[in-house]
């Protein structure tokens, strides 16, 4: 194999962590940087090939192009390698001849982008529009030891930011993980009682709660085998496969990291769903062996030992990150829980992550439940992640745009654009809601790019058709694209595939099945369209479907759960989700559908089922779309909603009547965590709490003070808040705070009516965030009871 200098190898790395080579503050000798640049040739003596070499001096310009693409012309390498050039008549000879070749590539370069994604076939093209691969296929075919070039392999697989539901659209570049990769701020808080003192532990490091990363927990894993065993649970879109893929690619590239360096196994549960629940499924090194490294990025030069895998898990030396339990069928979901659970006992010193929607995980079968210690929760973007996400990416948009340039102004151009698009999220709550998942911020980044001067989508159904549109019209006509889309209404054949797979609890579908599918819709619609060039301009031009070997699927589940509701909307059959309201399954699209509509039948179902908390969610979807149509409606959903209001505080005025006052205590948390859109188990951020709905907060608090006698409640522990000298600033004061802590009796917690005054309700605030939190917590309600009162 090619032999690829140490300069630019990515798996070795300066003593700063930066990937030598790569470092544009250090600019490289010409000496060293020639040498480097021939060390690819090769030798003199090698025998000739069945397929000839390119000349020398593109092979050259392939590397010069890889170090200008990625920055290095504005940086101290580029600046270095020119000022030797200009003074030695040699050296701007061979100077001419390298940057004659990479202007005549440079150029192709352009044209290949501006003739779009379906004339790209060419490896230049390919380049830049997906930008600039970090792992090369000559790095890993340098790598000397099989575990380096294992793990090379497994950080190329996971080394672009190839977001579900994003795909790559005219004039927006795919960039590298590395360069757009916000850490996610993981909750703690849900963590059992005997796990506290390891959170304190990490506060008395200096991390608060709200700024734990990934990092922090794996640098733990060998101080407590809890932290071996990690659950990161989340909603759609909230990152947690690209958090897998942050943290392969890092041990991947051997990048500096807290605790030692593992070696990363990363393997999409659905891929192996069949597999792992059949009668005698593979062991984990099995499974790796057989499966895992063949399917990776030059897998078929991977030979490893045949105990290499086994070694390497029992020793302790991996981290296998198991992505998405919840989308394993829920029938096949025990067998594989039973197979996880025997690979986490067989190989305890290795690290697991497993990731998951919550309800998913939290509803197993008793006698086959995932046995994992540490559940962990993905918390909302706040707008310091915002800001940086959306900096980071417009950034890395412009550089691709200029070739690779890392200007001043090129940069002022993206972060001109980026402060438009931060500014427009600041000014309306509702973009700030959606603006909290990384997925539909990436998607409302996506919009703002393509249509600058445009108004942004104000809820989730809005930006999803939107998206839709985009896909399946506006982009084929604009790039004016030989494609039968515009002879035909697509997206409606899509809803039907949508609905059709969200009946069949399907996330896949296989081709033969979906091109007999596709005939028989496109023949109902008076079409006269081939289903295979239909499904093929789809995959290639609308981009809503992704092809994965012999299967298809939705670029995100939350397309299909859009498109299906977005079918019963137009074709008036609500009744189909009468029977799924108690059903995990359909709750994103039941959700979807009562924010395209009035919502008052469905609302009135979900509480005949039972589903209060449903309904309460419909409304909530309701209010953050302005409709003309719906307020015609309007005084038959305010009757509802007033019924969906007393139906969810019966539980907690039922307790209180009976003075089950620990009880009452639970069910203000849960009815509080899901006011702001969460799930039980998780904590509150501060904007949560200074963003309360108020007549969630009022009508809580009204139910405590009614039945304690005006002992307890929020608006009781407010006025004893002031009164030991707290301001309602929502900061932490220790001194004063020790007052009040002191005057409601918090230093041992009493459910009982003999409590202090202002004792109850605890809970939410003290119990799951530790003193410190808990102040901030009763400071920034405070606040916003005198706000809601006002």
């Amino acid at each position: 194999p090619t032999r690829v200098p140490p300069a630019l190898n990515p798996g070795i790395n300066d003593a700063d962590g930066s990937p030598r080579g790569l470092s544009l503050s250090k600019p490289l000798p010409f000496r060293c940087f020639l040498s480097s640049l021939f060390a690819l040739a090769p030798p003199m003596t090698q025998a000739p090939k069945p397929t000839p070499k390119p000349p020398l001096n593109e092979q050259i310009t392939e590397i010069l192009l890889k170090i200008f693409m990625t920055g290095g012309v504005a940086g101290g390498l580029g600046g270095a390698f020119w000022s030797v050039l200009k003074n030695n008549d040699l050296q701007q000879a061979l100077a001419s001849l390298l940057l004659g070749a990479a202007t005549a590539y440079a150029a192709k370069f352009l044209e290949e982008v501006h003739l779009g994604n379906l004339r790209r076939s060419q490896q230049a093209g390919k380049k830049l529009s997906e930008g600039i691969d970090w792992v090369t296929e000559q790095a890993i075919a340098a790598a000397s030891r099989f575990e380096d070039k294992y793990r090379l392999c497994q950080a190329a697989d996971c080394q672009s930011l190839r977001s579900e539901g994003m795909a790559q659209r005219e004039g927006i570049f795919v960039p590298l993980l590395k360069e757009v990769f916000v850490p996610l701020a993981l909750d703690f808080s849900a963590t059992a009682p005997g796990f506290r003192a390891l959170a304190q532990k990490l506060t008395a490091d200096g991390l608060e709660d709200s700024s734990l990363t990934i990092w922090d927990f794996l640098a733990k894993a060998e101080e407590s085998a809890n932290f071996r065993q990690l659950v990161i649970l989340a909603w759609g879109g909230y990152g947690k496969t690209t958090l897998l893929k942050h943290i392969a690619f890092r041990y991947g590239t051997k990048q500096p990291v807290k605790g030692p360096k593992r070696v990363p196994i990363l393997l999409v549960l659905r891929q192996y769903r069949d597999l792992l629940s059949q009668a005698k499924p593979p062991s984990l090194p099995e499974l790796i062996a057989q499966h895992h490294l063949p399917n990776l990025p030059n897998g078929e030069t991977l030979q490893p030992t045949a105990i290499w895998a086994k070694t390497c898990l029992s020793k302790g030396r991996a981290v296998v990150m198991l992505d998405g339990f919840d989308e394993v069928p829920k029938e096949q979901r025990p067998a594989v829980a039973r197979w996880i659970n025997q690979q986490v006992k067989d190989y305890s010193r290795s690290i697991f992550i497993l990731t998951s929607r919550p309800k998913a995980y939290r509803e197993q079968e008793a006698g086959s439940r995932l046995n994992l210690a540490t559940p962990l929760w993905v918390q909302d973007f706040d707008a310091e992640q915002r800001q940086r996400f959306v900096t980071q990416w417009y950034r890395c948009q412009e550089r691709y745009a200029n070739v690779g340039r890392d200007t001043p102004d090129v940069r002022k151009v993206a972060d001109d654009a980026a402060q438009d698009l931060l500014d427009q999220i600041d000014a309306r709550q509702e973009l700030k809601d959606l603006a909290k998942n990384p997925l539909l911020l990436n998607l409302i980044v996506t919009f703002h790019r393509r249509f600058p001067g445009a108004e942004l989508p104000k809820h989730r159904a809005q930006l999803y058709r939107e998206i839709c549109t985009l896909q399946l019209r506006e982009r084929p006509q604009a790039r004016r694209l030989e494609t039968v889309l515009p002879q035909c209404e697509p997206q409606p054949i899509l809803q039907q595939l949508a609905l059709a797979m969200m009946q069949q609890r399907q996330e896949r579908i296989e081709k033969a099945a979906l091109l007999e599918q596709l005939d028989q819709w496109l023949l109902q619609a008076d079409e006269d369209i081939d289903p295979v060039a239909f499904l093929t301009d789809i995959v290639q031009i609308g981009e809503l479907l992704v092809q994965q070997e012999d299967e298809y699927e939705f670029a995100h589940l939350s397309f299909q759960e859009y498109l299906a509701a977005t079918h019963l909307v137009q074709t008036k059959q609500e009744a189909k989700l009468y029977p799924h309201l108690q059903d995990d399954w359909w709750k994103a699209t039941i959700l979807l559908y009562a924010g395209q509509t009035n919502p008052t039948t469905l609302m009135r179902q979900a509480m005949e089922q039972g589903s209060t908390d449903l309904a309460y969610a419909c409304l909530q979807e309701t209010s953050k779309r302005v409709d003309n149509k719906l307020t015609i409606e309007l005084a038959d959903l305010q009757t509802v909603a007033e019924q969906v209001t007393d139906a969810r505080y019966a539980q907690l005025e039922a307790y209180l009547k009976a003075g089950e006052w620990k009880q009452a205590d639970g069910e203000t948390y849960r009815l509080m965590i899901t006011a702001v859109g969460k799930e039980e188990g998780q904590g509150f951020s501060l904007d949560d709490l200074r963003n309360f709905p108020c007549e969630e907060l009022l009508a809580i608090d009204r139910v405590w003070v009614k039945h304690s006698q005006g002992k307890f409640g929020f608006s009781v522990q407010k006025k004893i808040y002031v009164e030991t000298g707290n301001p309602l600033d929502g900061q932490f004061y220790s001194q004063t705070f020790d007052k009040f802590y002191d005057a409601v009796g918090w230093s041992s917690i009493r459910y009982t009516f003999d409590s202090p005054k202002g004792h109850l309700p605890f809970g939410f605030a003290a119990e799951r965030r530790g003193v410190a939190a808990a102040g901030v917590g009763i400071s920034s309600l405070a606040s916003r009871l005198v706000n809601c009162s006002s």
